[in-house]
């Protein structure tokens, strides 16, 4: 009998122990430090509206987790630091991280041929290595982008299998492997899937006992069934006029370039393994923060599955999600042993701002102080006034040969334009004769107009980014008669899709049997553009059209074939 009140008396320390241990997790911060979190996350704390997450990881510790807002609005189930969210891309260190597990074991080689384990990837006669893969300098076509022009919709059923048949498909690359970086989501999936291969499990398997166990990460899977039941998770939402919201649906059953659940508890748990190494080592460790290479030996500020930039004079490593109305972001401050975290199931949030807001408050101390030459903001500039006639001067048309964009520079209302597309342009406030910093744009713009050989330029300077020069060109002005050459039916042998250019409103329409219509509008001589997409038709000998080379961001010159 005594043994058993001394049993039921170490039972209540325990729990007593465990209890105090939540406390102090929770009471690490001040009330007042805790109040200004809140105000950064105010728009979210509310149980109608979608919501957000936080956690605060420093010195191996949590020391500060909460949620905000509902995780679903038609039960008014409250986020918490153990919701689980879809955290898109941000998945992506996950599977460089299994990757290089992998590769300690003696299993592979991060320079391997990606051909070596998945021989239906398309011999390009170019070697894509899984470092290509890891660090989006393959030059593959993105996944996403190939879905969504063969018809695709994004709340579609969308499985591995489906990928990799698409990748199958494939004749061309963007560009040879390692000249250049563009994201690519294609990379990551065949990397999830050398690790499935060599490992024989699933790679939501692999990461469950080589990853997530070890760590103690209950509440994290990678989602690969999208039928799978999955308790506590938050749901996502886009909003809409009138403050109402509608559901955005997220049907995903492929996983390596997204698809990671997990809560902010679980992914500190995680941003505390680059330091305390409880999985893999130091080599993997400082593989993944190494930044890539490109063949001229640049570099681009792209790690493996992260990134590494600068904030506020501090090192920081980085990388955000987003999906359907999920968005995460996961940041690390390694010289200050510090991470934040923050997921939201709005598809409109932007948690890496939100996310630097909370690491304002507790990295103050240590930022670079700005001198007062350079806390002198661009932004304090002084106007001049311009005639209507010196602005006038300044119309025109220019195009962008590196981006295949054209801009029209205007005057309306006495104020000089920067127009990109119908409900889309900025005002331009002059500085001196020629040059004018943009209005309401939330960064330091600024354009500038000069002339070389008897030639128009313009160029756009952001920050301290590369200037962006485009040249004046003058459109071509087609009628009716003219864009009845274009009309016809193209075939895509990558996609296995077809699309028919039609006139409709004698306007070059394309129509598709998934699609909605779009109507493209003439920007250059045989080429066609409409939001972010450049249509270039191409003709043999005879000058009659053969087809058409599609482009857009993370796809270009995707042929396709002018079939009648």
């Amino acid at each position: 009998m005594k043994s058993i009140k001394v049993l039921r008396f170490f039972s209540i320390l325990v729990i007593v122990s465990f209890s105090f241990q939540n406390i102090e997790a929770q009471t690490n911060t001040s009330s007042a430090l805790e109040s200004k979190i809140d105000s950064i996350f105010k728009n979210f704390n509310d149980i109608n509206k979608p919501g957000a997450t936080v956690a605060v990881v420093k010195n191996k510790k949590v020391v500060f987790k909460k949620g905000y807002g509902s995780a679903n609005l038609e039960y008014d189930v409250p986020n918490s630091p153990s919701t689980i969210f879809h955290i898109a891309s941000v998945s992506k260190q996950f599977t460089v991280f299994s990757i290089l597990l992998l590769e300690k074991e003696g299993k592979l080689a991060f320079d391997d041929d990606i051909r070596k384990y998945i021989p239906e990837v398309p011999d390009f006669g170019k070697k894509i290595t899984l470092r290509h893969l890891a660090s989006h300098t393959s030059g593959m076509r993105d996944q996403w982008t190939l879905l969504g022009m063969a018809g695709w919709r994004f709340d579609d059923v969308i499985t591995k299998e489906h990928i990799l048949k698409l990748v199958s498909q494939q004749k061309e690359l963007n560009f040879n492997p390692g000249e250049a970086y563009m994201y690519c989501n294609t990379g990551f999936t065949l990397l999830a899937e050398v690790v499935a291969r060599i490992s024989g499990k699933t790679f939501a398997e692999f990461t469950e006992e080589r990853i997530f166990k070890p760590l103690q990460m209950t509440n994290t899977l990678f989602y690969d069934d999208h039928e799978k039941i999955v308790k506590n998770r938050a749901y996502s939402y886009h909003s809409v006029e009138n403050n109402k919201y509608k559901k955005s649906v997220l049907n995903f059953a492929n996983v390596g370039a997204t698809s990671l659940f997990t809560t902010v508890e679980d992914l500190a748990l995680w941003s505390m393994n680059f330091s305390s190494l409880s999985v893999g080592d130091k080599a993997i460790i400082d593989k993944m923060n190494t930044l890539a290479v490109l063949n001229n030996g640049e570099t681009f500020g792209g790690a493996y599955g992260q990134f590494k930039n600068t904030y506020k004079g501090l090192n920081q490593i980085q990388h955000g999600g987003a999906d359907a109305g999920y968005r995460s972001y996961l940041g690390r401050f390694p010289d200050q042993n510090f991470a934040v975290m923050v997921f939201s199931n709005l598809a409109q949030s932007n948690p890496g701002n939100l996310a630097l807001q909370v690491a304002d408050l507790y990295l103050e101390d240590t930022f670079e102080k700005q001198t007062d030459a350079t806390t002198a903001s661009k932004g304090d500039v002084k106007y001049i006034n311009l005639s209507n006639e010196q602005l006038k001067r300044l119309g025109g048309h220019f195009w962008n040969d590196d981006q295949n964009y054209a801009r029209k520079i205007y005057l309306k209302n006495d104020t000089l334009r920067y127009f990109r597309g119908e409900g889309n342009e900025s005002s331009l406030a002059p500085i001196s004769p020629n040059e004018f910093k943009m209005l309401n744009v939330g960064v330091d713009l600024r354009v500038i107009f000069s002339e070389s050989n008897k030639k128009r330029i313009m160029t756009v300077l952001i920050n301290d980014d590369e200037p962006i020069i485009s040249h004046e060109f003058t459109p071509p002005n087609y009628k009716v008669s003219d864009l009845k050459e274009f009309v016809g039916e193209y075939f895509s042998p990558e996609l296995n899709t077809t699309y028919k250019a039609i006139l409709k409103d004698d306007k070059l329409t394309f129509t598709h049997a998934r699609a909605s219509d779009i109507e493209i509008s003439v920007a250059k001589s045989d080429l066609f553009l409409i939001d972010g997409y450049s249509f270039m038709f191409e003709r043999n000998d005879n000058k009659q059209i053969t087809g058409f080379r599609a482009s857009t961001g993370r796809v270009q010159n995707l042929w396709f074939k002018k079939l009648n």
